[in-house]
């Protein structure tokens, strides 16, 4: 039984601190108490546990403009979050858990806009039949949480510029976009603020639950344990280096002869390789296969194995040069 609610507010907008903390929360929740942790990300795609970066993010891009890629704990699809965004966290034991309960939190915390939200199927809410809000759910023990998204003023071109769904997953739902899913909610009530969104939560949380909400004492929490939670996901290895094995073809057509390329990627690593090409530098296509296992799945790696790749003549001069601008300038 839940006697005590208390809420989180995230000090800053780095994503790996903030899943960190989450992280930390979740482990030292008390078995009477549910915590409400509030948190913003700037500039960042979050994937779900098991998915492939590599399709869900178009990861170049988001680099280039200063953005963050990050992979959380629980499952679930891509987001992308920035500080139109407002993310909320319920964490408490398993046996106080009460989905219904904690998404009318969010449903009440809404309404006191003037918007009528409602639930669609398990994962999200939505407005007028556009999403504001989807859901995810972890459990670790006896220990859970259940996370959204909260779209208030979010910029949806950027959402759709940086997630990369799959045109088989839109036509099956007969929808024709990302940017034609997903919706604002200070489009459908007044100029709502970040801040004014948190109050209203807080508001609903201890009207849902009928308990005086109090803050949650940072005091005494773990600085290291905190920086260590943010060291693990801000690696490669938790972000592309996991295991997890996939194929992924990339073709060119060069002055020299046609390349085919299928990497075999397994813990963000190139597992294995085939090269299909009709140039007539033909021990050099053959050389480039088992010199590439190994390297890391990135344009940095992968540019780098190519430009310290030896080379016999003109011909086999140019054909590397010409793979290195190639592998520089595409969309990773």
């Amino acid at each position: 039984m839940i006697r005590n609610i208390q809420y989180m507010n995230a000090i800053g907008f780095d994503p790996y601190q903030n899943l960190a903390m989450e992280e930390y929360l979740l482990e030292i929740v008390e078995k009477d108490t549910c915590i409400l942790y509030l948190w913003q990300n700037e500039n960042t795609v979050v994937i779900g546990r098991n998915q492939n970066p590599w399709k869900e993010c178009k990861i170049e891009e988001l680099k280039q403009d200063g953005g963050h890629l990050v992979r959380r704990l629980s499952g679930g699809g891509a987001v992308f979050h920035d500080l139109g965004n407002l993310n909320f966290t319920f964490l408490l034991h398993k046996d106080n858990y009460d989905l219904e309960k904690q998404l009318e939190v969010i449903l009440r915390g809404v309404k006191k806009f003037g918007i009528q939200a409602e639930k669609s199927g398990r994962n999200d809410i939505t407005v007028s039949g556009k999403k504001f809000s989807g859901n995810a759910f972890y459990t670790r023990g006896n220990h859970c949480y259940h996370h959204g998204t909260l779209l208030v003023h979010a910029d949806i071109g950027k959402l759709s510029n940086y997630l990369q769904v799959s045109k088989e997953k839109l036509c099956l739902k007969g929808i024709d976009s990302v940017r034609s899913r997903v919706g604002n909610l200070s489009d459908y009530g007044q100029r709502i603020t970040i801040v004014q969104l948190k109050e209203s939560l807080l508001e609903a949380f201890g009207e849902i639950y009928g308990i005086v909400v109090t803050p949650c004492e940072s005091e005494d929490f773990d600085k290291q344990r905190l920086e260590e939670g943010k060291a693990k996901f801000s690696s490669w290895d938790w972000i592309y280096g996991r295991n997890m094995e996939f194929q992924h073809e990339k073709s060119k057509q060069f002055i020299w002869g046609n390349t085919i390329w299928q990497f075999q990627v397994n813990r963000g690593r190139i597992e294995d390789l085939q090269l299909f090409s009709d140039s007539v530098e033909s021990d050099l296509i053959e050389k480039i296969p088992n010199y590439m296992k190994g390297c890391k799945y990135e344009k940095e790696a992968v540019c780098k194995r190519l430009h310290l790749l030896s080379v016999e003549g003109e011909n086999q001069s140019v054909i590397k040069k010409d793979l290195e601008t190639y592998f520089a300038g595409i969309e990773w």
